[in-house]
């Protein structure tokens, strides 16, 4: 008993190196907006300068890191570690395009298409009747469903807000006013077989789906060749999906399902800043 208790008296905390994978510019950046924040809002101090902020908020959002974890390696509370990412999610997200403006600047650019698809984002499984809603039979796991835009290079330029694991592209699509917003941009947009029946304006379709095989129509050559062009032209969004899923806090969700539209809109903008380095 005595030698046990004297090896509990002796230990420390224990504290390790690890590398963030990110660039300098997306650190400045987060730690330059930051600054304008505190300034707008008058407060004269932090316990830490902003630069350090940024790479512990980062450090969560990237690798996943447990607020108790990094509160214990910086000498702060684990409240005010929560408080500086919630804070930093806020400025982030509120950097987020706008579907109307996203898809305005492809067209201004001299872009015909985008990409679109849905993802569901895992999260953990609640207790309740509440949480029933977002079981996705699909995937078969709890989570949270979205849709993302990209361009024909697979970067992102939109997020949709978070909705239960069971809601289906197309209904996500309608409430979205995905089709109108392409319209009036004049765009269109290459889908998966997930998004047929979107859009029947057969004369002139703005959302391309492919071919649908069944029991009683069997694909033709001719469809089987217009699936598999398709298919190349719609594998970028692959890409950007997996840009985005990148930064481990999305492996399964953790936090509170109604900041989720605010999380994925910060990683939206963290993620270009990356790629568009």
């Amino acid at each position: 008993m005595t030698n046990t208790k004297e090896r509990a008296e002796d230990t420390c905390p224990l504290v390790y190196q690890c590398r963030l994978p990110l660039s300098t510019r997306t650190v400045n950046h987060l730690a330059d907006l930051l600054r304008r924040h505190l300034k707008a809002i008058r407060s004269r101090w932090r316990i830490l300068p902003p630069g350090r902020i940024a790479v512990i908020v980062l450090a969560v959002l990237r690798h996943d890191q447990r607020l108790a974890d990094m509160a214990g390696g910086n000498n702060v509370s684990e409240s005010t570690v929560r408080r500086w990412r919630d804070e930093l999610i806020g400025l982030l997200a509120a950097q987020a395009p706008r579907l109307d403006r996203a898809l305005k600047k492809i067209a201004r650019q001299g872009g015909e298409v985008v990409l679109i698809d849905g993802t569901l984002i895992r999260t953990q499984r609640r207790t309740g009747k509440a949480d029933r809603r977002n079981y996705s039979g699909k995937h078969r796991t709890h989570g949270l469903h979205f849709l993302a835009l990209t361009d024909q290079n697979g970067h992102l330029i939109w997020i949709s807000a978070a909705r239960p694991g069971r809601t289906h592209d197309n209904t996500a699509a309608r409430h979205d006013h995905i089709l109108v917003h392409l319209r009036a941009a004049g765009l269109g947009a290459l889908a998966d077989l997930g998004f047929r029946g979107l859009d029947n304006d057969i004369l002139d379709p703005v959302i391309v789906t492919g071919f649908h095989a069944s029991r009683t129509h069997k694909l033709t050559p001719g469809e089987k060749e217009a699936n598999r062009v398709l298919a190349i032209r719609r594998a970028p969004v692959e890409h950007g999906f997996a840009h985005l899923k990148n930064w481990r806090i999305l492996t399964k969700l953790r936090t509170d399902p109604a900041r989720a539209t605010q999380l994925l809109r910060a990683l939206l903008v963290l993620t270009n800043l990356e790629i568009n380095r």
